[in-house]
C-alpha cells in the first residue's frame, strides 16, 4: 500500500465535514496539505492545529470555489511554488433547500450548480494540468447516492450528484494513457453540517434526519477517502457507494435503533 508521507494533497471545503476529517486523517499520516474554504476563522486554526499537532506542511487558501479567477490564482501559487498536488480531493459542495420544482428558490438552485458542478469542474481544470506534467497521482470526486438515486424533493440537488457522477467517469476516461487515477467516493446518510445548511441552520429539522439510527461520520468517509489515496499504482477504483449499516438505499433506513 502506498504511504501518503511526503505527499501534498489538496482538499476543497476543508474547514467541516469530510473535508475536515480527511485533512486530519492525511495530516496524521505524514501528508502536506492544501486546504481550501470559505470561512478565514476556521481555515486559519485548522492550518495551525495541523502544523502544530502534526508537524507537516499547510498552506491555506481562504476563497469559493464558484470563483474561476480564485481557483487559477491558486494553481498559479502552487506552479510558482512547485508544488504538483498528489492527490485532489473535490470535497466542496453543498444542498440548498427541500423542495418541489415548482416550489424551488432559483439562489437555491444556482448556488449549487455553482458549487457542485462548476467548482469542482474549475478547480479540476487549473489543478490538473499540473499533476498530468508529473504523469502520477489521483483524483478524488466526493459524491452522493444522491447521485445514484432520485428522491422526492431532492431534484436539483440530485442533478448535480448525477453530474458528479458523470464528470468522473468523463474524467477517468480523458485520463486514459496517463498515470492519474480518478475516483467518486459516494456517501449515504451522513452526519454532518450538510442538513443544516440544506434547511438553513434549522437544527430542528436537521437532527430529525438521523433519529433513530447511526449515520455515517465524516471519519467514516475520511476513511474510505484514505483506503482509496493509498491503493498501489495499478489499482485504480472508480467509484465506491458507502451507506451507514441501517440505510441499504436512499429509500431504506432502519430507525428502529440507535446502532
Amino acid at each position: 500500500m502506498n504511504t501518503l508521507h511526503g505527499k501534498w494533497a489538496l482538499i476543497t471545503g476543508s474547514t467541516s465535514g469530510f473535508g475536515k476529517a480527511t485533512a486530519e486523517l492525511f495530516a496524521e499520516k505524514g501528508c502536506s496539505l492544501i486546504l481550501t474554504g470559505r470561512r478565514a476563522e476556521r481555515l486559519e486554526a485548522q492550518q495551525h492545529i495541523l502544523e502544530e499537532k502534526y508537524g507537516i506542511k499547510v498552506l491555506s487558501y481562504c476563497f469559493d470555489v464558484r470563483d474561476l479567477n480564485k481557483c487559477a490564482e491558486l494553481a498559479n501559487d502552487l506552479q510558482h511554488r512547485e508544488i504538483a498536488p498528489d492527490i485532489l480531493i473535490n470535497n466542496a459542495g453543498l444542498a440548498a433547500g427541500k423542495s418541489k420544482i415548482q416550489d424551488g428558490l432559483i439562489q437555491d438552485w444556482e448556488e449549487m450548480i455553482d458549487t457542485n458542478i462548476k467548482g469542482l469542474l474549475y478547480i479540476t481544470r487549473c489543478i490538473l494540468p499540473l499533476m498530468i506534467e508529473r504523469n502520477e497521482g489521483q483524483v478524488i470526486n466526493v459524491g452522493s447516492t444522491a447521485g445514484h438515486i432520485v428522491y422526492p424533493e431532492g431534484n436539483v440537488y440530485n442533478a448535480t450528484k448525477f453530474a458528479v457522477k458523470a464528470l468522473n467517469e468523463a474524467i477517468n476516461l480523458d485520463l486514459v494513457g496517463t498515470g492519474i487515477k480518478c475516483c467518486s467516493v459516494d456517501p449515504g446518510a451522513a452526519e454532518t453540517e450538510f442538513s443544516q445548511v440544506r434547511f438553513k441552520g434549522d437544527e430542528e429539522k436537521a437532527a430529525k434526519v438521523y433519529e433513530g439510527y447511526m449515520p455515517l461520520q465524516a471519519k467514516d468517509v475520511a476513511d474510505v477517502i484514505l483506503y482509496v489515496a493509498t491503493t498501489p499504482p495499478h489499482v485504480n477504483i472508480t467509484n465506491i457507494v458507502v451507506y451507514p449499516t441501517a440505510q441499504r438505499s436512499v429509500y431504506v433506513i432502519d430507525r428502529n435503533k440507535e446502532a
